[in-house]
């Protein structure tokens, strides 16, 4: 392939994608499940004129950590703290905590069920079709206003955060003990220093930097202290979060010392250039991302009538867990929330962590695309009823 052929290509993928956000902002279809589709519209076209091309799995975990690391950063600096927030995040707190507690140990026993192999193995590989996917859910929930578009983006932030958790301790401890908890009580406690830390150097820096490129080392900063925490096993994304919503509240801290330290006069504008770079950045990562995995995807294995009867098993044990909770302990939903629970990014990152020796033959790619697949077009089908029921109770 030639360098203008990959350029050509490229260039053609960045338009595609800014074509499909045009249409999922008039249709409430998201961007995500249309690349998929052109992942896989290339697959087949490429397999029917017998092109050699390269192995992109080999790139698709480090694609997925930094477009989940600029999604989720982008999502916290729209998010304005307010103590009268304080209900809304401790309600998508508790939301992500007990639906994701839920939805792992139903789906433990149904892959159990399927594979006969132990719980521990079914408990692994069972978190990654459990966790809300950011990457996909934070874009979607454009589409929402006030309350429950906040309520989305803290939910499936905190449930990326708990199924990191989650998912590092399960692989890190086959055995439970005492020690087990007390790693994990240390661990918590020492991200939470470092995302303090992080966040208050991070603010000071952008502050005192005065050459003109200055945001992309303030990203790259991000990048790295979260790559280092994440190669200790600790659940940096707690950091990203923590320093979007810090860096768009710092200027609500009344504290004369904190003023006079961190608050400097372009604070507001570079708040602004640095949240527009983070969603550009985050828009091309999306865009590569989501087309390389449709386009890794062996759909002819998706003909085995057993792997989609056992996804879409899985996918109404994972909306019937979410209704449930929702319509219990949510009295401001709308019923749009409910369908809100893309598995995307996050769940393929997590999946191809998995160490070769607790992989399921039965739970493979083709069983994860089902399921990414029929979430995204589950919440297509919500969004676009929601629409539809807004516009009808509109007078005329």
């Amino acid at each position: 392939m030639t360098t203008y052929t990959t350029l050509i290509i490229l260039s053609g993928l960045v338009i595609f994608s800014y074509l499909f956000d045009l249409v999922a902002s008039k249709t409430k279809l998201p961007s995500v499940l249309l690349l998929l589709l052109l992942g896989i519209g290339l697959r087949v076209l490429v397999d029917q004129l017998h092109f050699q091309t390269f192995d992109f799995l080999k790139v698709l975990p480090t694609l997925g950590t930094v477009g989940l690391i600029l999604i989720v950063f982008e999502g916290a600096l729209e998010l304005k703290y307010e103590r009268e927030k304080n209900k809304l995040i401790r309600g998508a707190f508790l939301s992500a905590f007990f639906i994701l507690t839920a939805t792992v140990t139903v789906i433990t026993f149904i892959i159990h069920q399927i594979t006969g192999q132990d719980l521990y193995r079914c408990f692994t590989n069972a978190i990654p079709f459990s966790v809300i996917s950011s990457a996909i859910a934070i874009p979607s929930a454009a589409a929402l206003t006030g309350q429950s578009k906040e309520f989305i983006i803290y939910e499936s932030s905190f449930s990326d955060i708990l199924g990191i958790i989650l998912f590092n301790f399960a692989v890190s401890n086959p055995h439970i003990s005492v020690s087990s908890f007390t790693g994990l009580g240390l661990s918590t406690l020492l991200i939470i220093v470092l995302s303090i830390i992080s966040c208050i150097l991070l603010l000071y820096l952008m502050g005192k930097i005065s050459h003109h490129i200055k945001f992309f080392l303030i990203i790259s900063i991000l990048i790295l202290v979260y790559a280092v925490g994440q190669s200790y096993h600790l659940s940096s994304l707690v950091l990203v979060l923590s320093f979007g919503l810090f860096l768009n509240n710092a200027d609500a801290i009344e504290h004369f010392y904190f003023r006079s330290l961190f608050i400097y006069k372009n604070l507001s504008r570079d708040l602004e250039q640095l949240h527009q770079l983070s969603a550009e950045s985050a828009f091309i990562i999306r865009t590569f991302f989501f087309v390389i995995f449709g386009f890794t995807m062996n759909i002819y294995e998706l003909n085995n009538s057993i792997t989609i009867m056992n996804g879409i098993f899985i996918l109404m044990t994972i909306y019937l867990i979410r209704i449930i909770y929702l319509k219990l302990f949510r009295k401001e939903n709308s019923g749009t929330e409910s369908v809100i629970a893309p598995r995307g990014l996050i769940s393929i990152l997590l999946y191809y962590n998995l160490p070769p020796s607790l992989r399921l033959p039965e739970i493979g790619t083709s069983f994860l695309f089902l399921v990414v697949l029929g979430s995204s077009l589950v919440m297509s089908i919500g969004l676009l009823a929601s629409k539809k029921m807004i516009k009808a109770e509109q007078p005329a």
